[in-house]
């Protein structure tokens, strides 16, 4: 058999039909097999290829085994003289695997070759042809050199960018997409590396087969089209980190296994990480640097209008002036979600513009070396309680703010989640209110088999486990659940995978008795929207609660801790609530809350840590049923308080004292 075509799925079925579709053409007349490993799919893959292609020998794994493990099992499984891995995200032409074929009997020193790789644009995939991640390379990347200087011979290695890529050439490794490998050189240097689950099991393979003696060739006489990154996109995965996380594995194998590099790798991950929030957070950082600017503005014209002229204060006082009130406004707003959730509410913007001003003019009390003028505090504080929430207003009626692009103008991008009969449903009352100013940009489904399909018009565009990557991808500032559709623990655990505080989301109440948020309702007719909040998630709310966490764990590391250590150690039988005490190090640490739901629910982020005690642990009994569990943490993140959490501390230390 000349040749054993490999592709690896995870929840691309439109995709993986597309590329068998080539596969099978560009078959036509070799002898050969195609083998389809599925990741464990949802999304009807397993199903499509069964019906649609009966040819192709199918393995389905019951979880995702990662790209190397389930590369691995076709290998084993594979009978050709050549074995191409391919993604299922890919297009091959009619000749491409005759022409790699016929390159590889040509050049019998060829362990492995990629051919040139295009993106959907027709544009070069860079990844195609790479060197090695050396220090020195891998430097290049991380700062940004490649990309600044890419015709570089110094600077350009990484993705040899200064080579003409019409050119074939030796390389040190090319793209996992397209790999077309020689069984001889497969079975001397053994398969994929499974400590890679995803990104750099191509490199170390391809580092294994040069350091075997085989060459590694980049062979652009003839092309295919990769759409990259599909199956992650299906995925929670964190592409960014899984990526450098496999560049550091793959350097500790093979390279110096020294700190120097790991530290460059670990700087790498964070700057790349910084550079993602900064992008998301775009929004936020200009209205609060108009924010800055307005309010800044508001105190010169105050003290002009006092004073009689500009800079009338002493030289000393105006960087506090011009930063101080800033840093106290602003952190105000954000705790009222001004920057977040309600970023454009004038209402809330001057509540806590007011708020600030009256904190600043607190401040003035203890250091009277800047209390120049109250009076022209009140008269900036005017100012800025018209200016701030004014421009926020204003960017709402335009609709178009700059600050705050949107592809369309007419409202909030927002999601439904179900596209049922109570979703559709939803949907009609949103059109029939546009002055509510929500624009659904789409659904999302609970399965994956119908993402792509259109529902009213609207597109179903993924599912709730990747909803954190649509809401980035479409710039949704409001998702909507229907609680006909989801359980109230699959949307926790939703909006515990999303953690965007620029994101609203609300609830569709299946009875106006059951009430999971607070703050504003929109009605659309009789449909009330119901925003979830939750105290717990509060900034102020976090600082005090760590802080109370904090003086609590000191105060029974020093008292109580150390008793039922000494009792512990001698061998002593310890009660549940004695057994809990010893957790209070985990406290200290930040890793549990004195107060919080039992750790068995703690993958629910937005229910706040783990903890020691709180309301199930002190309302616990044999018959507590799941839903009642549930009901006791979703109450507790809604109305956490310094007060509510003094109150458990209390039963729990009388349920102690009992016991």
């Amino acid at each position: 058999m000349q040749l054993s075509v490999i592709i690896v799925n995870y929840n691309v079925r439109a995709f993986l039909e597309n590329a068998l579709v080539a596969l099978v053409k560009a078959m036509h007349g070799l002898e050969g097999e195609i083998i389809v490993v599925d990741n464990a799919s949802d999304d009807g893959s397993v199903e499509m290829v069964r019906q649609k292609f009966p040819g192709v020998t199918l393995i389905v794994n019951r979880k995702n085994i990662g790209f190397a493990a389930a590369n691995n099992i076709a290998l084993a499984r594979s009978r050709g003289t050549y074995c191409l891995l391919i993604n299922p995200d890919t297009l091959v032409q009619e000749d491409t695997l005759r022409t790699m074929i016929g390159f590889m009997e040509k050049n019998p020193d060829a362990g492995m070759a990629g051919c040139k790789i295009l993106n959907p644009d027709g544009t070069l995939q860079l990844a195609c042809r790479r060197s090695f991640p050396t220090p020195w390379v891998a430097f290049t990347k991380i700062a940004g050199l490649s990309a600044l200087f890419p015709a570089s011979r110094l600077f350009g290695r990484y993705n040899l960018t200064f080579r003409d890529p019409d050119l074939p050439c030796g390389v040190d490794a090319v793209s996992g997409s397209f790999m077309f490998v020689r069984r001889k050189a497969y079975e001397e240097v053994g398969g994929l590396d499974e400590q890679f689950f995803m990104y750099g099991e191509d490199l170390d393979w391809c580092y294994r087969f040069t350091q075997s003696g085989w060459r590694v060739v980049y062979v652009p006489a003839t092309s295919i089209i990769h759409y990259k990154g599909e199956s992650a996109k299906r995925s929670d995965i964190d592409e960014v980190r899984v990526f450098y996380q496999a560049m550091r594995i793959f350097a500790r194998k093979h390279f110096a296994k020294g700190i120097l590099f790991d530290l460059l790798i670990s700087t790498g991950i964070s700057l790349r990480q910084m550079v993602a929030f900064l992008a998301r957070s775009g929004d936020q950082f200009k209205a609060a640097g108009l924010d800055f600017l307005l309010i800044n503005i508001a105190f010169l014209c105050a003290e002009r209008i006092w004073f009689g002229r500009f800079l009338a204060l002493p030289h000393y006082a105006y960087p506090a002036i011009l930063i101080v009130p800033w840093l106290v406004i602003a952190g105000v707003m954000y705790s009222s979600g001004c920057y977040t959730t309600r970023q454009y509410s004038g209402s809330r913007t001057a509540s806590s513009v007011f708020l600030a001003f009256v904190l600043l003019s607190a401040l003035t009390f203890f250091f009277k070396q800047y209390g120049f003028s109250r009076v022209m505090i009140l008269l900036a504080g005017g100012m800025t309680v018209l200016l701030l929430p004014g421009w926020r207003v204003a960017a709402r009626v335009i609709g178009r703010s700059p600050l705050h692009r949107r592809k369309s103008p007419f409202g909030r991008r927002t999601l439904i989640v179900g596209s049922a009969a109570s979703g559709q449903e939803v949907l009609r009352k949103i059109r029939a209110r546009v002055d509510d100013g929500y624009e659904v940009v789409g659904f999302i489904e609970t399965d994956r088999k119908r993402v792509g399909e259109k529902v009213a018009g609207v597109e179903i565009l993924g599912t709730i486990d990747n909803i954190g990557k649509i809401i980035e991808e479409f710039r949704a500032s409001e998702v909507i659940f229907s609680t006909d559709l989801v359980a109230y623990t699959d949307i926790l655990s939703v909006i515990s995978r999303s953690r965007n505080r620029s994101v609203n989301y609300h609830l569709v109440p299946s009875s106006l008795e059951v009430i999971i948020g607070k703050t504003h309702i929109d009605e659309l007719d009789d449909m009330p929207l119901v925003e979830i909040e939750y105290h717990i998630n509060r900034p102020l709310n976090r600082i005090v609660k760590r802080a109370v966490d904090v003086a609590g764990s000191v105060a029974v590391l020093i008292t109580i801790y150390p008793i039922i250590a000494l009792e512990r150690r001698m061998g002593n039988r310890l009660s549940e609530n004695e057994q809990r005490v010893l957790r209070i190090p985990e406290v200290f640490r930040g890793r549990m809350s004195l107060v919080g739901p039992p750790e068995e629910m703690s993958d629910l982020s937005v229910l706040g840590k783990p903890g020691i005690t709180g309301l199930v642990q002190v309302n616990y009994r044999e018959d507590l049923s799941v839903e009642e569990t549930e009901k006791y943490n979703v109450y507790y993140a809604k109305n956490q308080s310094f007060l509510l959490d003094i109150e458990i501390l209390a039963k729990s230390l009388m349920l102690f004292m009992r016991r």
